[in-house]
């Protein structure tokens, strides 16, 4: 099996693959490579409906530029414990952060959201994640301003060390969950209030009802799941049986 960073070839190989409706698996196989690979490749890089070879390779270049001149200022890199590759929990950090960018979260406060979450403590202090992201502390406090607005993290006070610490909590996904659904439900309101004002029976009025009842039942749908399963959050990993799943 072909060890070392994917090539323009292979990256226009997944490419097609992912044109003609290939799975991760079928796609790995035939570059005789691992799933994770073609998987992670393709995440990072727009996912399977927008990645593209070319686009692919030159950001992976950027990347690799990026990290170097990281390296010669000196970066901070979390500290990784429990025998972690600290590489491939770099290059996981980045593919966290890009998904978390697809899903709409701009790119500073998704960097900074990736690093909360990728901290066995679940919290850094404000210098922190400037060092560890290479970013002005104004960059940080803004994501972070954006992060607490939304109810993704919230702040706590180190005494011993007289400073803040930025937390993320075992629940994040379900307030967000939550947060979605109050958002809906916004959206629910607005939309019949443009029923009464557009004239109830007229087919634009029509059209905002049915989307009004749509968004409600995703909403009250989103936080009813959302509550039987949060318990999930809290609930301890399984052990692998026969080993440790290395």
């Amino acid at each position: 099996m072909p060890g070392g960073r994917l090539t323009q070839q292979e990256r226009q190989q997944i490419a097609l693959g992912l044109a003609d409706g290939l799975a991760y698996a079928e796609i790995a196989r035939r570059l005789d490579r691992p799933t994770s690979t073609v998987t992670r490749e393709v995440m990072r890089n727009g996912g399977p409906t927008a990645y593209r070879a070319d686009l692919a390779h030159r950001a992976t270049e950027r990347r690799a530029r990026r990290r170097r001149q990281v390296a010669a200022r000196g970066a901070v890199a979390l500290p990784q414990a429990h025998g972690r590759d600290a590489e491939a929990v770099a290059e996981f950090e980045e593919t966290f952060t890009t998904v978390l960018m697809a899903s709409g979260m701009p790119k500073m406060m998704s960097r900074v959201m990736a690093a909360l979450t990728l901290t066995d403590e679940g919290s850094l202090t404000a210098s922190e994640l400037a060092r560890h992201l290479q970013v002005s502390p104004a960059s940080v406090s803004k994501a972070v301003a954006y992060l607490e607005s939304q109810g993704l993290i919230g702040r706590e006070r180190d005494e011993r060390h007289r400073r803040e610490r930025y937390v993320i909590g075992d629940d994040v996904w379900y307030r967000s969950m939550m947060a979605s659904a109050e958002s809906t439900l916004r959206l629910v309101g607005i939309a019949r209030q443009g029923v009464g004002v557009l004239g109830p029976g007229t087919p634009a009025a029509a059209r905002l009802e049915n989307t009004a009842r749509f968004l409600d039942f995703i909403s009250e749908s989103i936080a009813r799941a959302a509550e039987q399963a949060r318990e999930i959050l809290h609930a301890q990993p399984a052990t692998a049986q026969g080993g440790t799943g290395d």
